[in-house]
């Protein structure tokens, strides 16, 4: 409950990687931030740290709409690749689309925890940092 926690945020927006990094920076207990820019990237970065729990994140933000790989087409692989995945990942699909084709296509995606409208304030932020350490899952 104490450790520290590793954040990814996996996003082909600068500005909002920015943000979402300096905002999660101020946060107790965050110790790692991972920035990757779109599905494929973050499926290698995965890939090339699976024996290195370490160097895996603790949670994910992802986004819906990337070049190369999106926010959808990485959970099918990261799906694939889960069993192989030496620790429990919390993911948060996180997009500017209020779809509800896209909402109700995430929630059902067992992996996903939640589907967050952006842009995440920082008070939801230490919310869901918060209740993933009280609830052990952190």
């Amino acid at each position: 409950m104490g450790k520290n926690v590793n954040v990814c945020i996996i996003d082909d927006d600068d500005i909002y990687q920015f943000t979402m990094s300096m905002t999660l920076e101020t946060f107790t207990g965050v110790d790692k931030i991972i920035a990757l820019y779109d599905g494929a990237e973050a499926l290698d970065y995965m890939l090339d740290h699976l024996n290195k729990e370490e160097e895996l994140p603790d949670i994910i933000f992802l986004d819906i709409n990337m070049p190369i790989m999106d926010g959808f087409q990485f959970m099918e692989e990261y799906i694939k690749i889960k069993p192989k995945v030496g620790k429990k990942i919390t993911i948060y699909m996180v997009s500017s689309s209020v779809d509800p084709k896209d909402i109700d296509r995430a929630k059902k995606i067992n992996e996903i925890s939640d589907y967050i409208v952006k842009p995440i304030k920082e008070s939801q932020l230490e919310t869901i940092i918060t209740q993933l350490k009280e609830k052990g899952k952190l």
